[in-house]
């Protein structure tokens, strides 16, 4: 009851606030709430208030004892939902895959099916000696992604 209470309050709020997004959503034994949103333009504190007041402000506190927490999804946080990569196009993605493959570069492209890395490495001439470097370009399915990072230049 209490679950779905929150969830219902939750649900509104992000449908008030379509650039919003859930990302993880927690409700331990003990009534604490964590909530994790994400958004297509990022996520403002403002935001995170906006949430944490839909649901604060409509439960009775006399009836029900309960902690919240609204997060946003942190600059180091794995992503995890095809909508989070739209908002990363340009930026350097390091990609694990199923596989095991190790992939970094550029993010590109981002389609209903997965996304698309280009990168430069250099590699031996085709002929004589020596290295030159090349571009290169990966699709990736989003089944075949196990953890997609952001990488940070400072």
């Amino acid at each position: 009851m209490f679950r779905k209470t929150v969830e219902d309050l939750l649900q509104n709020a992000l449908n008030e606030r379509q650039n919003l997004f859930l990302i993880d959503f927690v409700l331990s034994g003990d009534n604490a709430i964590k909530i994790v949103i994400d958004g297509d333009n990022g996520v403002l504190v403002e935001d995170c208030m906006f949430i944490s007041r839909a649901i604060e402000h409509n439960i009775d506190r006399d009836e029900h004892d309960f902690s919240l927490e609204v997060l946003s999804s942190g600059a180091a946080t794995p992503l995890t939902l095809p909508r989070q990569y739209k908002k990363h196009v340009g930026r350097n993605l390091e990609i694990i895959t199923l596989d095991s493959q190790d992939l970094e570069g550029e993010l590109i492209d981002v389609n209903d099916q997965g996304v698309v890395l280009k990168w430069k490495t250099r590699e031996p001439k085709p002929v004589g000696k020596g290295k030159v470097t090349v571009t290169k370009e990966a699709n990736v399915t989003f089944e075949n992604i196990k953890e997609a990072k952001v990488k940070i230049k400072f």
